[in-house]
């Protein structure tokens, strides 16, 4: 059996970041990950004749955390796309115009339904700090988009905008969500929606992944499927499904909440946080890179929002070719791995083009993630994230999904890994004095 200070269980951005803080304060870290890379739910992977994003991907200058890590390991961001045309679908009709046309008619819908963003969220990262927000977390998006009585081109212009921020289906996700991301995008509609998608970081993911890992000195064990965890006074134990034990004084789980209650944990985690856990997030749908023929034009494109895919944008144009990404609210209405079905779904936004290749992962159905970037059902905020980042013994969660500002995002990952690790670090020496006090 290994032994060390303290065990995390996922190497993705929380847990990358949480090993390199306890290992690099002196505590002996053990990083275990089940899949055989790291970066979680981020994965940069060579298809399409290049490299590809096939998970998170965006970061901004509004996101302190993720920002500072790159500052740190001298990363730089590199700006996406401007786009020159834009495709939307309206009233059962497909429209056409310039980008800009299309984010206007974005605006005055946007600043209505998030008008309230500063007023709930007042201090963005402290999302409980104001009671009323029980007032609406029960509201779906769906709803509060239809009390704005908009008209029908607006409204379905509107739906299929936050059904791909939501990457699921709005009458299941929350309106304090949205309201969140403006917050922390200091309520303006536009720059959050620049922080969404406008700059990558050089070098892709797994640069900055393989950096944190660098600066670590957490020993990494990949491969390592958790079975079971087990935690008495004297500390915790886990056991792979290969029958491999690690023994530690302090766990973080970083792990995104639709996995939890796979593993078998004795004592049980309380009911309230494997009530979420069953519950998951309402991210459960594709993303899809789309090769087709010829040098198209920079364009963007919104569909319905039951599409299999509601948003297109061409991503990568090169001399013969151009790269799009997709994605659609349904993982299951979306196979990445079929090039006709792709054609299909195209031509319902963008006719003409030609599909030449299709690439992708399926986040929903890998049983290591079973969902895409983090965002919440309705109640989440009040009924569950102040339990799930209550610490249960000495175990602890972490990732995007429990963050406090920059849910759904690689920033909330890494500030989640910092919390961690900071409860960890303080729980670990408030154990020595324990144990120096009993000595003396």
């Amino acid at each position: 059996m290994e032994t060390s200070d303290v065990i995390i269980i996922g190497a993705g951005f929380a847990g990358l970041t949480a090993a390199r803080e306890l290992s690099k304060g002196g505590h002996t870290t053990i990083l275990l990950e089940a899949r055989d890379r790291i970066a979680g739910r981020t994965h940069l992977d060579e298809r399409l004749g290049r490299n590809l994003e096939l998970g998170g991907t965006w970061v901004h200058w509004t996101q302190p955390y993720v920002w500072a890590e790159m500052g740190r390991y001298g990363i730089k961001a590199v700006p996406g796309p401007e786009f020159t045309k834009a495709y939307w679908t309206a009233g059962g009709h497909q429209h056409e115009g310039d980008a800009v046309s299309l984010l206007e008619l974005l605006d005055a819908p946007n600043r209505r339904l998030l008008a309230d963003s500063r007023r709930y969220f007042p201090m963005p990262w402290s999302p409980l700090d104001n009671p009323d927000v029980a007032d609406i977390d029960g509201l779906t998006l769906s709803e509060a988009i239809d009390r704005l009585e908009l008209p029908e081109d607006q409204r379905q212009l509107l739906r299929s905008f936050w059904t791909l921020n939501f990457n699921g289906r709005l009458d299941q996700a929350a309106y304090t969500q949205a309201l969140r991301w403006c917050a922390v995008a200091s309520g303006d509609w536009q720059l959050m929606f620049e922080a969404c998608a406008s700059f990558k970081i050089d070098g892709g993911t797994r640069r900055l992944a393989e950096a944190i890992l660098a600066d670590s000195a957490a020993q990494l064990r990949l491969n390592q499927h958790v079975a079971s965890i087990e935690q008495d006074e004297a500390g915790v134990v886990v056991t792979t499904e290969g029958g491999k034990q690690y023994a530690a004084r302090q766990l973080i789980l970083a792990l995104p909440l639709s996995v939890l209650n796979d593993l078998e944990i004795r004592p049980a985690l309380s009911p309230r946080k494997r009530e979420a856990a069953a519950k998951g997030q309402a991210g459960r749908g594709a993303k899809l890179w789309v090769k087709v023929q010829g040098r198209q034009e920079r364009f963007v494109a919104l569909g319905p929002e039951a599409g299999a895919l509601n948003f297109v944008q061409a991503e990568y144009i090169d001399h013969d070719s151009t790269t799009l990404v997709c994605f659609g609210p349904d993982a299951g209405a979306v196979d990445v791995d079929d090039i006709d079905a792709a054609q299909r779904h195209l031509d319902s936004i963008v006719p003409g083009l030609k599909v030449l290749d299709v690439a992708g992962h399926d986040w929903v159905a890998d049983e290591h993630a079973r969902s895409t970037w983090p965002m919440h059902y309705t109640g989440y905020l009040t009924q569950y994230l102040a339990e799930l980042q209550r610490p249960e013994g000495r175990i602890r969660l972490a990732g995007s999904d429990f963050a406090n500002g920059w849910g759904g995002f690689i920033d909330g990952a890494i500030e989640s890994g910092l919390d961690a690790a900071r409860e960890v670090s303080g729980a670990l020496a408030l154990e020595c004095q324990d144990t120096a006090a009993v000595s003396g």
